[in-house]
Formats: structure tokens, sequence, C-alpha cells
């Protein structure tokens, strides 16, 4: 299925993107073009945890023009042996500011967006429409449905992933051209069944 491309290419790349971006520019399937689609894309991430920390290093590093992460968390030191986004130094810091501290030093070419704070009914529609497409890293059922929700009312594609110890999922939804993923799963399951990663592990 050939899904529409989310934004117009960049005019032009400058000669700092094509040296760092050459190894893209040789792949047929991204080419000069491909590229500069990648310099004009706006990408949120919602959570600088465990999931969001490798989403966001290889978008930066792939060229986004502007990385969005929003996140109200702290570091902790439970965090680093998976969020490897955050280093010792980070801890104590807002996970959202020190994901950016990282994501600039990966690529000072992009454009990054801090968002500290949690999403809510009132701030989700205004975050969300500023983005072409939304990456879900969230660890909560509340806010999974409600990035869902708000996804689809906004025609926004969104990339999801859970994790569970060794087991995890991935899934791309965008409601005009398939299911979402409140259509796989109606209803969250009853608070407690499903343990986090602090009781379970990960």
């Amino acid at each position: 299925m050939s899904l529409p491309p989310l934004v117009e290419p960049a005019e032009e790349l400058t000669r700092d993107e094509v040296n760092r971006y050459s190894r893209h520019l040789i792949i047929p399937d991204v080419g000069m073009a491909g590229q500069k689609r990648l310099k004009n894309a706006k990408v949120l991430v919602v959570g600088a945890g465990g999931l969001g920390s490798p989403a966001l290093m290889y978008l930066a590093a792939a060229g986004i023009g502007t990385l969005g992460v929003i996140d109200f968390d702290i570091v902790d030191e439970s965090n680093l042996q998976r969020q490897v986004i955050h280093r010792q130094s980070s801890l104590g810091q807002p996970k959202a500011e020190s994901a950016a501290a990282t994501v600039r030093e990966i690529n000072p070419l992009i454009d990054v967006v801090v968002h500290n704070t949690a999403l809510d009914r009132d701030n989700i529609m205004g975050i969300f429409s500023q983005y072409d497409l939304i990456l879900d890293g969230t660890d909560n059922f509340a806010t999974r449905y409600m990035v869902n929700d708000a996804a689809v009312l906004l025609g926004k594609p969104y990339v999801w992933g859970s994790i569970y110890r060794f087991d995890g999922q991935a899934s791309v939804f965008w409601a005009e051209h398939g299911p979402c993923y409140r259509c796989l799963y109606p209803e969250p399951p009853p608070p407690g069944m499903v343990p986090s990663c602090a009781e379970g592990g990960v």
C-alpha cells in the first residue's frame, strides 16, 4: 500500500548536511529528495525513557529537521540501565532537558524543541498540531489512549511501541489509512493487571 508523503522536501541541503548524510544520499530509496523531506519533517517523541531514548538519538542522527521531546519526569539512577540518552551527569535533571542536550550533541544541525510537561487534555492538541509525526514511547495506558485519540482527531500518523521484560511490540497507526490503537484494543486493561517496569523489570 502506497502512502502519501508527510512533508514536501526542503529547498536545499547545506554542504555540511550533504557531508553528514552522505550515506543516506547514496541509498536509492532515500537520495537527495528523501533527505530533504527528513530535513523538513517535524517529529514529536512522547517520553524520553527506554523507548524514546534510542528513537530520539537515531532520529537526530538521521537528520529530522525539528525534533520535539515531551517528558515531565526527572532522571533517576534506575533509568540509566536502559534509557541510554541519559548519563550519570544527568541525574536529577528533567528528562526532556537531558535528552535534548544529548540530541544536540549528536546533531547540531537540527532544531530540538523541549516540552518539559505532562501531556493532558488541555495541552495535547496544541502540542501535537505542531508536528507531522508522533512517536509514542509512553509507559502507561491512560497516556497511550490519549495519544491515540489526539492523533486520530488531528489525522496524524504515529508510531507506537511497548516493552515488557524481554518482549516488545511496535506498530504504525494512521487512522486515515487503517486502524488505530483503540481499534485493536478498545479498552485499557484493568488497573494492576499489567505490571509496570518498576514491578516487572525491563
